[in-house]
């Protein structure tokens, strides 16, 4: 295995924290109780390495480049709209970070309406063709 990898007895040891949601050999997805908690004590000073300390984890165990990518990660997710909430099976693409105003918001419904209208376009040019086919199937066995 690579040298960033789990191992069984390391997964076991992580899934027994309170604040570790999923972990794998490859990863670890912590909690978002964690991640506040987390953002707080860096807020007040703490050093990254302490905060894990403090929380249950062992910083050599986790490495120093899973260390630096979180404290990372979560200055951005601290800056978000939505916080620390995961929203990978609500939203695709990249978040928006800051409030949009009335127009902006206005023309971002008027594109999806276009792009709803298409749809219903197209949907309307396949059923047309379906019924096409499908008298002709009829005609044919006749």
């Amino acid at each position: 295995m690579g040298a960033n990898y789990f191992s069984d007895e390391q997964v076991k040891e992580l899934e027994k924290n309170p604040y570790v949601k999923k972990v794998s050999a490859k990863s670890i997805t912590y909690s978002e109780e964690f991640k506040d908690l987390f953002w707080n004590d860096l807020q007040n000073g703490m050093m990254p390495g302490n905060i894990f300390r403090k929380y249950g984890f062992d910083p050599s165990m986790l490495g120093s480049r899973r260390t630096k990518n979180f404290t990372h990660r979560v200055r951005k997710e601290a800056a978000r709209v939505e916080g620390f909430k995961d929203t990978r099976s609500t939203n695709s693409g990249r978040p928006l970070t800051r409030v949009l105003t009335i127009e902006e918001e206005l023309e971002r419904l008027k594109q999806k309406c276009e792009i709803l209208q298409q749809e219903n376009d197209f949907l309307k040019r396949v059923r047309f063709i379906n019924r096409k086919q499908i008298s002709k199937l009829q005609k044919d066995k006749q």
